[in-house]
C-alpha cells in the first residue's frame, strides 16, 4: 500500500527534481558547448587551408578578395546577424549583467550562434587576421542560455559556464577556462555555481577529448630560463608587450566608441566602405609579410616553437596592424590567437638581444606578456601559455611577465579590452527605443 506524500515531502521531491535539472542543463550545455567548439575549430582549419590553396595560385588575389569579404562579412552582420560582430566575448559578458530576458537574447541566442560561426570562417576564408577561440566563448554562452530557458533565475550563471566551457573546449584547456570564467568573464568566484562551471567545464573537455583526443596546442615545450642574465627578458617582454597590447587594446576602444571628429563620423556613417578600407590593409599587410599574418597566426607559432627558429623579424608588427584592421572592421571574428601569435613574434625580436637564452623561452614570454596586455586578465595569460605549451618549468617567469604586462598597459588603457567593449553592448541593449512621435 502506498502512503501520500506529506507536504514536507513533496517540498523536498520538488526542490530534489530541480536541483537534478540544473545539473543536467549544465552538463548537457557542456556537452552541446564542447562539440561546437571541435566543429568550429576543424571547419576553422579547413577554412585556413582554402585560403591557403588561394595563395598558391596567386598571392595578389588577396586586394580583391579580402577586401570585398571583409565588405561583404560587415554587411551580412549588421543586416542578418547583428551583435555578432568582432570577438564575442563581450557580448557574453554583457548578457551576464543584464536581466530583461529579451535583451539577453539579443546577444546570445542560438540565431547568433550560427551566424558567428559563418562569419567567422567568413572571415578566414577571405585571409582575415581573427581567431576562432573568441566566437566560440559566445556560441557557448549562446547554447547555454537557449538551454536554460527552463530555469530564468541561473541564466547568468548558465551564460558563465558556456563561456567557460567554450575556451576549454577549444584550446584543451580546463584549468584555463575555468580561470578565465572566473577572472575575465564574472571578476569573482561564485561559490553558488562554481561546481556546476566546473561540472560544464569537465563535459566541454571530456567531449574535445572524445572528438579530437588529447594534445597540447602548441605542442609539448621543455623550455626554460636559465639563471642568470637570462632573466632579464621577463621585465623586458612583460613592458613590450604590456605596451603593445595596451596600445591595441586602445585603439579597439576608441574605434568602437566612436569618436567626434570628421573622420569618426565618416567610419560610423559608412560601415562597409570602412570594412573594405580595413580588409585591404590586412591584404598589404599579408603581401609584405610573405603570405605569413593570415588567419590565426596558430600554425607559424606552433611550428617556430617546435622547430626552435625565429619567426620573421616583421612578423610581430605585421600581424598586430592585421589583427588591429580585422578587430576595428566590424567583421565577427576572436583576437585570442592572433594576440598570441603576435606576442610570439614580439618575443622573437626580443631573443635577439638575449643569444645565450631559449628562443622558445622568450616567445613564450612575449606571448603571455602581450595577451595579458590586451585582456588585462594576468592569471588567464599565464595559465593558458602554460596549459597550451604543457610547460610547467616557465611558470614562475610567465606570472612575473603577465603582471609586468598588465601593469604596464593599464597605464595605457584603464580597462581591458573585454569589459570595456561590454559596457558599449550593455548601454545600447537597456537604451530606451527611440519613438519617432512629434513632441506635443
Amino acid at each position: 500500500m502506498l502512503w501520500p506524500l506529506s507536504t514536507r515531502h513533496k517540498r523536498l521531491f520538488r526542490l530534489t527534481s530541480a536541483r537534478w535539472q540544473r545539473r543536467a542543463i549544465f552538463v548537457l550545455g557542456g556537452i552541446g558547448v564542447g562539440a561546437a567548439a571541435v566543429a568550429l575549430a576543424q571547419l576553422a582549419d579547413l577554412a585556413q587551408h582554402a585560403f591557403t590553396l588561394l595563395l598558391a595560385k596567386s598571392r595578389y588575389a588577396v586586394l580583391a578578395v579580402t577586401p570585398l569579404g571583409f565588405m561583404l562579412s560587415a554587411y551580412l552582420t549588421i543586416r542578418l546577424f547583428p551583435n555578432a560582430q568582432g570577438s564575442g566575448i563581450p557580448q557574453a559578458i554583457a548578457a551576464r549583467h543584464l536581466t530583461d530576458q529579451a535583451a539577453r537574447e539579443s546577444l546570445v541566442s542560438i540565431r547568433i550562434a550560427i551566424g558567428k560561426v559563418i562569419l567567422t570562417l567568413f572571415g578566414l576564408l577571405c585571409g582575415g587576421s581573427v581567431g576562432r577561440e573568441g566566437p566560440s566563448v559566445q556560441v557557448g554562452a549562446s547554447i547555454m542560455f537557449a538551454l536554460g530557458r527552463v530555469s530564468p533565475r541561473r541564466q547568468p550563471g548558465l551564460i558563465l559556464a558556456g563561456a567557460a566551457a567554450g575556451v576549454a573546449a577549444a584550446f584543451n584547456t580546463p584549468l584555463a577556462g575555468i580561470v578565465f570564467g572566473i577572472e575575465e568573464m564574472s571578476r569573482a568566484f561564485e561559490t553558488r555555481t562554481s561546481s556546476l562551471i566546473i561540472a560544464a567545464v569537465i563535459a566541454a573537455g571530456l567531449t574535445s577529448l572524445a572528438l579530437m583526443g588529447n594534445y597540447a596546442y602548441f605542442g609539448s615545450s621543455a623550455t626554460a630560463l636559465a639563471p642568470g642574465v637570462d632573466w632579464l627578458a621577463v621585465p623586458v617582454c612583460g613592458v613590450v608587450g604590456g605596451l603593445a597590447g595596451g596600445i591595441f587594446s586602445r585603439i579597439v576602444i576608441v574605434m568602437a566608441r566612436g569618436f567626434a571628429h570628421p573622420l569618426g563620423r565618416s567610419v560610423n556613417g559608412h560601415p562597409l566602405w570602412f570594412a573594405l578600407v580595413c580588409g585591404f590593409a590586412v591584404a598589404i599587410c599579408g603581401i609584405v609579410s610573405g603570405d605569413t599574418i593570415y588567419g590565426t597566426g596558430y600554425q607559424q607559432v606552433k611550428t617556430a616553437l617546435e622547430q626552435g627558429a625565429p619567426l620573421p623579424q616583421d612578423f610581430g608588427i605585421l600581424k598586430l596592424l592585421a589583427t588591429t584592421f580585422a578587430a576595428i572592421s566590424g567583421i565577427p571574428g576572436g583576437i585570442f590567437s592572433p594576440s598570441l601569435a603576435v606576442g610570439a613574434g614580439l618575443g622573437s625580436n626580443i631573443a635577439s638581444f638575449f643569444h645565450d637564452a631559449p628562443l622558445g623561452a622568450i616567445m613564450l614570454l612575449g606571448m603571455v606578456s602581450y595577451f595579458a596586455g590586451v585582456v588585462q586578465a594576468p592569471i588567464t595569460a599565464f595559465v593558458i601559455v602554460t596549459e597550451m605549451t604543457d610547460n610547467h618549468a616557465m611558470v614562475v617567469p610567465l606570472m612575473a611577465a603577465a603582471l609586468i604586462a598588465h601593469a604596464t598597459s593599464r597605464m595605457i588603457c584603464e580597462e581591458g579590452i573585454y569589459h570595456a567593449l561590454a559596457k558599449g553592448f550593455i548601454e545600447r541593449a537597456t537604451r530606451p527605443p527611440q519613438t519617432n512621435a512629434a513632441p506635443s
